[in-house]
This record gives structure tokens, sequence and C-alpha cells, in this order.
């Protein structure tokens, strides 16, 4: 029984990728986007980022940069976030950890904006074990009292990221947004 749940979950995703796979208009990149004034570009760019909940790192006006922290790529029980463009990418979010962030550059042209959109992706890489058993991070009444309180060590290393390139999937979702 357990094997059929699986086999009927596993054919209801790959249904639903299928529909959610639809990729939005290809927008070129820059993308145009008319605005009487910088503040007004400037502030539609930080609402998309919003939209796509990244939170902003950096904004600078006079080089027309804006960039954000990095985020955790949402999965298949996250559709609100909108990180992870479709099916697919939620998918690989589910099974791996990926983190997602974006560089938006607004040029001055004449009649608005030209604003290009960079979303890089990165996959971890642990080194070691991710985390104890419930057992190392106890301590046992039946033995004396130790005076090291460090029993719970963590990770044996640091998480390390990998890039895997930039996201285009997120940039054409973003600079849509951004064009309409």
């Amino acid at each position: 029984m357990p094997v059929a749940r699986f086999h009927g979950l596993l054919l209801v995703l790959t249904l639903l990728s299928g529909c959610a796979s639809s990729r939005p208009m290809i927008v070129s990149n820059p993308v145009f986007v008319p605005a009487n004034s910088q503040h007004a570009a400037w502030e539609r760019a930080v609402d998309v980022l919003h939209d796509f909940h990244f939170p902003i790192a950096r904004e600078n006006r006079l080089d027309g940069v804006i960039e954000t922290d990095y985020r955790v790529g949402s999965n298949v029980l996250e559709p609100w976030h909108g990180d992870s463009v479709d099916m697919a990418n939620r998918l690989e979010s589910t099974l791996q950890s990926l983190r997602r962030k974006v560089k938006v550059d607004l040029t001055p042209v004449e009649g608005g904006y030209l604003i290009g959109v960079e979303a890089f992706k990165e996959q971890e890489d642990l080194a070691g074990v991710a985390e104890n058993t419930v057992g190392a991070a106890t301590f046992r009444k039946n033995a004396p009292l130790e005076r090291n309180l460090t029993t719970v060590v963590g990770q044996s290393a640091q998480s390390g990221w990998y890039p895997l390139g930039r996201d285009e999937d997120l940039e054409q979702a973003i600079l849509s947004q951004m064009h309409r």
C-alpha cells in the first residue's frame, strides 16, 4: 500500500509539473521600463524584489544597483514564495539545499530606464555530517557530573556553497513582472 501511495504522489507531481512549468513570456534582459523619475523606477524594482520575498542587502542609487541577500530556495510545500519559479525548480529545491540572490542594474535612457536582472543560484555542499543524533545532546543521569558542557558540537564543518550559474527562469519572472 505505501508503494502505491508513493507512485500516486509521483504521478500527481509529474502532472502538476507539466502545468506549472509553462515559462513566462521571454523578455529581453535588460528590459525597458517607462518612468518619469529614477525614484519611480527604483521603487518598482524594489517592490518586485519584495514580491519575490528577497531581502534587500545593498542599494546604491548613484550606481543604480540593488543587491539582495541570499534566500533559501522554496520547495513544493511553499507555493507562496516565488523564488523557485516552476515545478522543476521547486522539486530541485525540495531535494537539495539551494539559495539564490539577485542583482538589479538601473540605467537611465530617454523616456525611462533599462533594468537588468542577474539571479545567481548556489547549491550547498556539506563537508561532513549535517546534524548530531539525539543521544549526543543529552546528559546521562547515571554518570558522575561532567564539567564539559559542550556535548552538542553541531556540524563537523561549515557548509560550503558552490555556484550553479545564473537562474534564467527567475530572471525572466522578475523581468516580466517589472515589464507589466
